[in-house]
């Protein structure tokens, strides 16, 4: 797969397997879009089929997402995750660890009946694998893409960046997260 450069070579991944993995597990993505005036940023939950080297994730058929989309489908996608924080002696060296995968490519809204509700499938296979299609959920039906748009991005170019250090990296956490 085509690799766009990577300013810091020293964190760049070149490992495609690495790529795909990351993105089967990556739990959300923020994808970048929009008319040259005012991108949007849209995370949301999505899918990585290795098949056909894409992503598929849904939004309503009526919102600004499939609006800007069906006029402008060139787009950006970003997973990543973040690590610990890494304190240092000087403030322009405090860091932190990370993993990330970017990726360019098109997004098409799926027209065809049987690929979109495939998306779908592939979403809910992701999300809730310990659920079965037709035995613990009604499966997706067709009437239901009257309101749900189905999107497919399929990948021209991506990069993955990671920076890990040694476990006992002095002073080294995990920032606190709460959700209440």
């Amino acid at each position: 797969m085509s690799q766009p450069p990577i300013r810091r070579k020293d964190r760049a991944v070149q490992d495609d397997a690495w790529i795909a993995d990351f993105l089967q597990q990556a739990p959300v993505i923020t994808l970048a879009f929009g008319n040259g005036e005012q991108p949007m940023i849209k995370p949301t939950l999505f899918v990585y089929d290795p098949a056909r080297h894409a992503v598929y994730f849904h939004a309503t058929q009526f919102g600004r997402t499939t609006d800007m989309l069906r006029r402008h489908p060139r787009a950006t996608l970003t997973a990543f995750e973040m690590g610990r924080l890494l304190p240092a002696k000087r403030a322009m060296d405090f860091s932190l660890e990370y993993a990330s995968v970017v990726a360019y490519g098109e997004i098409a809204i799926i027209e065809n009946e049987d690929e979109a509700l495939y998306g779908l499938q592939l979403l809910l296979d992701k999300y809730f694998p310990h659920l079965k299609s037709g035995e613990d959920y009604t499966p997706a039906q067709p009437v239901e893409l009257k309101v749900t748009a189905v999107f497919r991005m399929d990948i021209n170019e991506w990069a993955g960046k990671q920076k890990k250090v040694a476990a006992d990296f002095p002073g080294a956490f995990h920032f606190p997260i709460s959700i209440s």
